[in-house]
């Protein structure tokens, strides 16, 4: 039986990590690095940043945190957010993190997810998608941040950069993101089935609950947890107590 994954997201503006509303409404949720460590001890299976600021100011994402983050968290952990080309997957991975995540820079530049699967292997790229419900089974892909619309169809998109060479896709729903009422289980269910590789279901969690679902009807791989986290609402054990007494495997 494959082991579903917990992974908290740290989303990463300025130095500090914070947590928004629909990629709006931002508040300050502390360290991300201390976050981090803190969540390595409690048991997480992985850690996600994400400087969600990086694409849309033109900033180079922050690769002292990945240096920062390797002295203290012993579990693997993702970077992403203003990564722009081989050399910057490079720095990443060579001051620690084990997986770098590109989203605006893949879908502008799809040969980088190739370029990257081939130099570093397919298992240090991590696709993400931001992506919007506009009918009934058309989600929009959403760049910089949730910022600029593109026209094309999620599902889509997950595929091509499966066959590009991404080893893993990250999918946040932009409608459930920060709402706590449950995670987008048409979206992830969808794009579950339509590639073969691990997808990370983001956006929505506000109760256990909402974690097994998404894993038990939309086959999620992992889910990306913040705010349920951040400010105390459930522990990360607690979380993995109680999937594993819905019958899910999880790593305790």
């Amino acid at each position: 039986m494959i082991t579903k994954r917990i992974i908290p997201c740290l989303d990463v503006d300025r130095g500090r990590v914070v947590k928004g509303i629909s990629f709006v409404d931002i508040r300050d949720a502390g360290d991300p690095v201390e976050l981090a460590s803190f969540y390595d001890t409690q048991g997480a299976d992985e850690v996600v940043f994400l400087d969600i600021t990086a694409s849309h100011e033109k900033r180079k994402t922050v690769v002292e945190l990945a240096s920062k983050t390797a002295e203290k968290v012993f579990i693997p952990y993702t970077i992403g957010g203003g990564i722009k080309n081989i050399d910057d997957i490079r720095e990443v991975l060579k001051k620690g993190a084990d997986k770098i995540s590109i989203n605006t820079q893949a879908f502008t530049d799809p040969s980088l997810i190739g370029r990257g699967a081939k130099i570093f292997g397919s298992q240090c790229m991590v696709v993400a998608i931001d992506a919007k419900k506009r009918s009934r089974d058309f989600w929009e892909v959403y760049l910089h941040g949730g910022r600029t619309p593109t026209g094309k169809d999620a599902v889509w998109w997950a595929k091509e950069a499966e066959r590009l060479g991404a080893g893993e896709i990250l999918l946040t729903s932009m409608d459930k993101d920060g709402t706590k009422d449950g995670y987008d289980i048409e979206l992830t269910r969808a794009v579950s089935e339509a590639v073969n590789i691990p997808v990370i279901a983001s956006g929505g969690a506000g109760k256990l609950e909402h974690l097994r679902d998404v894993i038990k009807y939309a086959d999620a791989d992992a889910v990306l947890v913040a705010s349920i986290f951040h400010y105390g609402k459930y522990t990360i054990r607690e979380a993995k107590e109680y999937l594993k007494s819905e019958g899910i495997n999880v790593r305790l």
